[in-house]
C-alpha cells in the first residue's frame, strides 16, 4: 500500500529520525506541527495519520493538548484516523488508543505499523462509502454494532513460565481469554477461531518463540496481529518485526503488557468487525455483521424454501437447536461465529435474541444430523469462551427434529424447541 497522504508529525522537538523514515517509505505530503498547534493542524490538514514522534512533555499544559488532539480526532467524519505514538518503555501514549512503539525502537518500523493500520482505515472508508450508497438510493443498510470492540476481542496467551497465571488474569479481566501451554495449543487456538491479539510469555525457549512467529509471519490472516513478546529473546523478536509490524517485545509486568497491548486488540477487532459488515452488504443484508450467520428475515425465509425443496424433492432436512446456560453477550457471538466455522457449505444458521443457535442441516436425515450436532456440541463446550474462565467450559445443550411428511415449518420449529427430537 503506497503511503499517500497528508501525514501529520507532531513534536515539539526535532525528529528528523522519524521524517526521513516516513519519506523513504514514500509518504507524502508531510506536515509537521507542535503538540499546541496538534489539534487546528488535524482540522485544516485532515491527515490520513497522525505520528506523535515525542510524548508532548509532562505537566497539565502537555495533558490539555494531548485532550484537545484526541476530542478533535474524535470528531472527525469519515474513516478514523490511525495514530503511531512513539513512547518510552514505562509509558502510555498521551493520546488514548494510540498504537505505542518503543521510542528507542528504529523508525523505520514506524511506516510498517502505519501501513498495518491505514489498511484498516481504508477498510472503514469502503463500509462507509458502501453504507452511505445503499442509504442514498433509499434501501435501509445493516447496522454497525456500535459496543466497544474490546467486548468481543478474544486474545491469546501462550507460555507456561511463572508469568503466566499472572498475564492469564491481567488479560482474562479485559477480553476475551484463551490460554496455551504449548505451540501445537496455541497453533489450534489460531486455526479454530478469531484471535486479535497474542502474548507469547516465558517458559519457552528461543527456538519456540522463533516457530511460533514463524508461522504468524508466514500466514497472512496474521500479518497485521498485534503480538508482544514478554521479555526475554530480543534477537528473535527484531528478526520478525520486518514481517510483523505490530509485533513488540516488553520487559515489563502482566499489567504493563495489557495496557500497551489493547489499543492494538481493540483496532484488530475492529477491523473483524469491519469484514462481517462488508460481507453483510455484499449479501444485501442477508449476513447478521454481528456473528457471520444469517440475518434473521433471511434465515425464516431460507427456511421456508428448504422445506419446501425438501418436501418435492423427497429428500432429508434437519434443524437442530443450541442453546447455552450463563453465556452472556462475548459467549454468545464466540459461539455463534465458531458455529459458522464448523457448518457445512449447504447448511445455514441464526442467532436467536435468547443467544440460541438454529442450524439447519440440508438433505441429511435425523441420524446423521445427530452425528453432525455432536461434533459441533463438543466442539463449542471446548472451545467457546466461558463468562468466568475459573470455571468449566459451556455445555451446549442440542434439541433435534427431523422434517415428516405432515410437518410445515412451525410444527418443526415447535418439535425442536420443544425439545421432542424425531
Amino acid at each position: 500500500m503506497a503511503l499517500q497522504g497528508p501525514f501529520l508529525v507532531i513534536a515539539d522537538t526535532p525528529a528528523p529520525d522519524v521524517l526521513e523514515a516516513l519519506r523513504a517509505a514514500g509518504a507524502f505530503p508531510i506536515v509537521e506541527c507542535t503538540w499546541a498547534d496538534a489539534a487546528t493542524a488535524v482540522a485544516s490538514v485532515q491527515p490520513e495519520a497522525v505520528v506523535l514522534a515525542d510524548s508532548g512533555g509532562d505537566g497539565a499544559r502537555a495533558s490539555a493538548h494531548a485532550r484537545a488532539l484526541s476530542d478533535r480526532l474524535k470528531a472527525g467524519a469519515g474513516p478514523f484516523t490511525p495514530v503511531i505514538a512513539r513512547t518510552r518503555e514505562d509509558a502510555l501514549a498521551a493520546v488514548p488508543d494510540a498504537l505505542s512503539i518503543s521510542a528507542t525502537a528504529p523508525a523505520t518500523r514506524i511506516p510498517r505499523r502505519l501501513t498495518a493500520a491505514l489498511r484498516l482505515r481504508t477498510l472503514h472508508g469502503t463500509v462507509l462509502r458502501r453504507t452511505q450508497i445503499l442509504a442514498s438510493r433509499g434501501e435501509v443498510p445493516p447496522e454497525m454494532p456500535q459496543t466497544d470492540p474490546l467486548d468481543e476481542a478474544t486474545v491469546l496467551v501462550a507460555g507456561r513460565g511463572r508469568s503466566y497465571p499472572g498475564l492469564s488474569v491481567a488479560v482474562g479481566e479485559r477480553v476475551g481469554l484463551v490460554g496455551a501451554l504449548s505451540v501445537e495449543s496455541a497453533a489450534r487456538a489460531l486455526n479454530a477461531r478469531d484471535i486479535d491479539g497474542m502474548v507469547i510469555g516465558d517458559g519457552f525457549g528461543p527456538r519456540i518463540v522463533e516457530a511460533l512467529l514463524t508461522v504468524l509471519a508466514e500466514d497472512v490472516r496474521f500479518r497485521d496481529l498485534p503480538v508482544i513478546v514478554l521479555g526475554s529473546h530480543p534477537a528473535v523478536v527484531d528478526e520478525f518485526t520486518a514481517y510483523l509490524p505490530n509485533l513488540e517485545r516488553i520487559a515489563e509486568g502482566p499489567a504493563r503488557v495489557v495496557d500497551r497491548l489493547l489499543p492494538f486488540v481493540r483496532l484488530h477487532a475492529f477491523g473483524q468487525r469491519l469484514k462481517r459488515m462488508l460481507k453483510s452488504l455484499d449479501a444485501k443484508g442477508m449476513i447478521d455483521p454481528d456473528t457471520g450467520l444469517l440475518a434473521h428475515e433471511a434465515f425464516w425465509r431460507d427456511l421456508n424454501r428448504a422445506v419446501d425443496d425438501a418436501e418435492k424433492r423427497g429428500v432429508g432436512l434437519s434443524i437442530a437447536r443450541f442453546s447455552f446456560a450463563r453465556s452472556d453477550r462475548r459467549s454468545s457471538l464466540d459461539a455463534a461465529r465458531l458455529l459458522g466455522r464448523l457448518m457445512r457449505q449447504v447448511d445455514f444458521a441464526c442467532r436467536e435474541a435468547d443467544s440460541s443457535i438454529f442450524a439447519v442441516f440440508t438433505e441429511t436425515d435425523l441420524r446423521a444430523a445427530h452425528v453432525i450436532a455432536r461434533r459441533i456440541a463438543s466442539v463449542l463446550k471446548h472451545t467457546m469462551l466461558a463468562p468466568d474462565p475459573k470455571r468449566a467450559g459451556i455445555e451446549a445443550a442440542v434439541t433435534l427434529a427431523t422434517l415428516k411428511p405432515t410437518d410445515n415449518v412451525d410444527s418443526l420449529i415447535a418439535r425442536v424447541v420443544g425439545g421432542a427430537a424425531g
